[in-house]
């Protein structure tokens, strides 16, 4: 049985889908009941801040694919230890390669990688740039005109397609050959946000223009939906330019066989969802 946390998230839902289409026993561990999963995934309920809330859901586990940043993870993965789990796929994010404590969110992915590779667990981590999905921040614009106004108008990032990130989870989750190794994960070429408005125009049969939003302006929205210390985390990322995004790494053919997926693809696959 493998336990898929966050299974109707970007990631998670795509990796329910993979592997239940493999004919692989699945238990999704979602806040919102069943609604959603595909035939044959098992739901059940646990919240990832309480450990001790997740002992059905691990009960009979033997793979775990988990999310990062949660206020225990140490206890986290002991519970799974202990209920008998022998592999964690862990996602991360690039910023946990630089090892900088001092911004927020590297450091919970740093803190979330050293407590799997404390774990006792067999553990893979995986490392992706941004999502392709993040686009989905534009729906609110998009249904009052074609003007996309967005933050880190300069940051070019290979962006990934989520479905790629569920691929190789898929993988490592069921074949050997990926124990203790932490893979760098993106997409097939480096995007500016103004290259991937102009892409999603295209898609869409939109003339759709970008605008850069000055940083003030970003930082003032940001603030109101996440805290201050995550808000900073960002700026200093893509402001500030401590995180870089833009190579691009062969992790996702080399895993999967195949080519990483295209930005093109992205938007024609979910064009219905910005109509």
């Amino acid at each position: 049985m493998i336990l898929v946390t966050g299974a109707t998230g970007n990631v998670g839902g795509e990796l329910v889908r993979a592997l239940t289409e493999a004919g692989r026993p699945v238990r999704a561990l979602t806040r919102s009941g069943g609604a959603g999963l595909p035939p044959g995934a098992e739901a059940v309920a646990g919240d990832l801040n309480d450990p001790a809330s997740l002992r059905p859901a691990l009960d009979g586990a033997d793979e775990v694919f988990l999310l990062p940043g949660y206020a225990d993870m140490p206890g986290l993965l002991a519970e799974a230890r202990k209920a008998g789990v022998s592999r964690v796929v862990q996602l991360s994010s690039k910023s946990a390669d630089g090892g900088d404590m001092t911004n927020a969110v590297a450091r919970f992915m740093i803190e979330t990688e050293q407590a799997v590779r404390a774990s006792g667990l067999a553990w893979t981590i995986l490392r992706p740039v941004m999502f392709m999905s993040n686009a989905f921040q534009w729906l609110p614009q998009l249904r009052s005109g074609n003007v996309i106004r967005a933050p880190f108008a300069n940051t070019r990032a290979a962006v990934i397609d989520p479905a790629d990130i569920a691929a190789v989870a898929a993988l490592a989750l069921t074949t050997s050959g990926h124990d203790a190794k932490a893979y760098e994960l993106t997409g097939p070429r480096a995007l500016s946000p103004a290259n991937r408005a102009e892409i999603l125009g295209r898609a869409l049969g939109r003339s759709l223009r970008f605008e850069a939003q000055p940083d003030d302006e970003a930082r003032a929205e940001m603030s109101r939906t996440m805290p201050a210390q995550y808000v900073d985390a960002f700026f200093r990322f893509y402001a500030d330019g401590t995180l870089d995004e833009s190579p691009v790494s062969d992790a996702v053919p080399d895993i999967t066989g195949r080519p990483a997926r295209t930005f093109e693809l992205w938007t024609a696959a979910h064009a219905s969802a910005f109509r």
